[in-house]
């Protein structure tokens, strides 16, 4: 499981690296800060996907919580939203070293 949760934050953390490029290329051709909220970033890649996570969230939570929360998260930034994924993942996955050292029991 361990293996699975690093996985994955190492998966969050690439597209990070790739949507921050993304942003930085395009800030640089604008000649001003870009940066790509996470909706639009979804929307780009797999809008089919989004409805059905804002209706399930509707139909299954609550509505407001889609209203409130969703919505927010939305608005942020692609890069920073994944970088807080990975973050997140890796410090599930973290197995707190021992405390006598490496080779006790």
């Amino acid at each position: 499981m361990r293996f699975l949760l690093r996985f994955a934050s190492l998966v969050a953390l690439v597209v990070a690296v790739i949507a921050g490029t993304i942003d930085s290329i395009q800030s640089v051709a604008a000649s001003a800060v870009v940066l790509t909220p996470m909706g639009d970033a979804w929307k780009d890649v797999s809008p089919s996907s989004l409805t059905t996570v804002q209706s399930l969230i509707s139909y299954y939570i609550h509505p407001r919580l889609y209203n409130l929360a969703v919505q927010w998260l939305l608005f942020q930034p692609a890069f920073a939203v994944f970088l807080v994924i990975s973050l997140l993942l890796w410090m599930i996955a973290y197995k707190k070293p021992p405390v006598a050292g490496r080779f006790s029991v």
